[in-house]
């Protein structure tokens, strides 16, 4: 395994970190974990040289922390740094802090988290960590020892993100989207080497899209081939990220194990200038080639979900997002009607909850509203 600088810490990360928001589930039911599966995926990282670990309040409905703690027992949870989320959106007052922290702590079966987030800051949530004087919580809770770092993750703009890194002296880290086709989406490559100047740890999420860049249309698969060293698409992917000095470590939310050895072994062929001006050159070719294919930025971080009236999002705009990548509208039609009619984005009533949820900022309602017109016809 690959080691890298994290900020100001005295302590080098794993080039790879364990995202634990899409773990193995049994059926459908994404609370369902396959318990086994997973814990033997986390521990199969650990005993590999990944020594960060990130879970969440609301990932797999509320049960990816409670795993994440079963896996950490047996002695894994020394030797790994532990990152997990304050969901915002759900506090409510400034008693809601410890609240749920303590109860994050409980399902961990942990007495401290070494990385604690504020979850998916934008304009309004930072607005509402002021408010209620959530920074003066977060310091309270490192200075009794639950948390060792305050950190955030972010989905904005970057202006927001300098006004948000510039607020408070004592982050450690932001983790921020970057991938391929989002150098320049929200805080970007500008933003985070804004924040590597501030001293900041930055930790990349969904460094493959959200999934989308793992199986590209042939004309991109002969784009990576390429490029020496690259054994797929999933491999370059993760290689442009970690061809950034400024970041610390990219998560994966990894799926299953075979996924997971793959991984660790690309985090170990990785390094800092592996692509030169050439490969590089190639990669924004690549990027070019998916902005023509790929109309909707969805990520499937379920953000959106549940919908009020039982629409599945993700998975309509997965499904048309996969017809316009691989041009089989017979496919997608086939795949649109096996959905239950209420997950269909007819639907959808337009009340647009969604869409102030949503990290990406899609036009959610209007895009239900198309797919369904076109895919039902």
């Amino acid at each position: 395994m690959r080691y890298r600088k994290f900020g100001k810490l005295n302590w080098k990360t794993s080039a790879l970190g364990f995202g634990a928001m899409r773990l193995p589930i049994i059926g459908e039911d994404k609370s369902k974990i396959n318990e086994k599966k997973a814990i033997e995926m986390i521990r199969t990282a650990i005993d590999g040289g990944v020594n960060y670990i990130d879970t969440a309040y609301p990932y797999h409905e509320g049960k990816s922390e409670i795993v994440v703690g079963k896996a950490l027992r047996d002695g894994y949870r020394e030797k790994v740094k532990l990152a997990t989320k304050l969901p915002i959106w759900l506090v409510n007052e400034t008693e809601d802090f410890d609240r749920f922290l303590d109860s994050q702590l409980k399902k961990l079966q942990t007495d401290y988290v070494d990385f604690y987030l504020l979850h998916a800051l934008d304009k309004e949530k930072w607005q509402k960590v002021l408010d209620l004087n959530l920074l003066e919580k977060a310091r309270m809770a490192k200075k009794d020892g639950r948390i060792r770092h305050i950190c955030f993750s972010f989905h904005d703009d970057l202006a927001t993100f300098k006004k948000i890194v510039g607020g408070f002296e004592d982050w450690t880290m932001c983790q921020i989207q970057l991938n391929l086709l989002d150098s320049d989406f929200q805080a970007g490559v500008e933003g985070m080497k804004y924040a590597d100047k501030k001293g900041l740890a930055v930790v990349v999420m969904e460094p493959l899209k959200g999934g989308k860049l793992a199986l590209p249309p042939e004309n991109i698969k002969k784009m990576w081939q390429e490029i020496g060293g690259v054994k797929t698409a999933v491999d370059g992917a993760l290689k442009w990220v970690w061809n950034w000095p400024q970041v610390s470590l990219l998560l994966s939310g990894m799926g299953n194990l075979e996924q997971v050895n793959q991984n660790i072994n690309s985090a170990e062929e990785s390094k800092v200038g592996l692509f030169g001006e050439k490969e590089m050159k190639i990669t924004k070719k690549i990027e070019k080639a998916y902005e023509k294919i790929q109309p909707i930025p969805c990520t499937k971080c379920q953000y959106c979900l549940p919908c009020p009236r039982g629409v599945n999002i993700p998975k309509i705009f997965e499904i048309y997002n996969g017809k316009e990548v691989f041009y089989d509208l017979a496919e997608a039609k086939k795949k649109y009607a096996e959905l239950a009619k209420k997950e269909r984005g007819g639907n959808c009533m337009a009340c647009k909850k969604c869409e102030g949820l949503c990290p990406q900022r899609i036009e959610i309602s209007q895009w239900l509203t198309k797919i369904d017109k076109e895919l039902s016809s």
